[in-house]
């Protein structure tokens, strides 16, 4: 036998090998394999298995408890929210009485320096035939100074109010004194010593005023036996 024949030839492919796993006779699929298998079970962080049934509680008693939280949260975010727009609110509000009544204490002393211009007006005589004209000129003078005065503190939002003949208010009058009228009903404002000042609706400085009051009864006809003078008529 030649070298040859003992050497095969590399351009010849050698016969399968048979009964080898692998091959292409004993082909192994996988999927067959796998669906002999019975799946693992499921257990939990004790070892146990765990059923389907038991997962599924297990899965809505958490679905429960994170809808609990996220209640809750959505409450507190709610509370949250509406206190910083209260605070938004008051700050907001806070600054803008600043700027309304940063003013106040020079307000009173202006309101003052009105009063007074009043009072030096309502001194001069009242008008009269043949008055002097130094006298007149005056009058006119005082009377454009406080319509000017009043009218640039009316653009500020200071306000004057005449109570004279009102019904007497706390919240705006001071009272100085009383006087009994029969001509007007108790609580009537007689007399205006000082107007009633006010600065963006808030008042600044009441006004003094007299207020009437009920004169007392009068005891008449009275003879002391409850029967008012009258006598009983006691003919048949």
């Amino acid at each position: 036998m030649s070298t040859q024949d003992n050497n095969p030839d590399p351009h010849v492919a050698p016969p399968p090998s048979a009964g080898v796993p692998g091959t292409s006779e004993e082909p192994v699929v996988a999927e067959e394999a796998a669906a002999g298998q019975r799946p693992a079970d499921v257990v939990d962080l004790s070892g146990e298995p765990v059923t389907a049934e038991q997962l599924m509680q297990a899965a809505s008693a958490r679905i429960a408890q994170l809808e609990v939280e996220a209640a809750e949260f959505r409450d507190r975010w709610m509370r949250s929210e509406a206190e910083t727009q209260n605070v938004r609110n008051r700050a907001r509000r806070e600054v803008e009485e600043t700027r309304q009544f940063a003013v106040q204490t020079f307000a009173r002393d202006v309101v003052e320096a009105a009063e007074n211009l009043k009072r030096g007006l309502d001194s001069i005589p009242a008008p009269t035939p043949g008055e002097p004209e130094i006298l007149t000129r005056l009058r006119d003078g005082f009377s454009g100074v406080e319509r000017g005065l009043l009218g640039i503190l009316e653009r500020n939002g200071i306000h004057r109010q005449d109570p004279l003949g009102a019904t007497f208010d706390p919240n705006l009058h001071q009272a100085m004194a009383e006087q009994e009228s029969v001509e007007h009903p108790p609580g009537t404002v007689l007399q205006a010593w000082s107007g009633a000042w006010t600065l963006n609706g808030r008042l600044l400085r009441p006004a003094m005023v007299v207020v009437s009051k009920a004169p007392p009864a009068e005891l008449t006809g009275s003879t002391g036996d409850g029967s008012g003078g009258q006598k009983l008529n006691t003919t048949a």
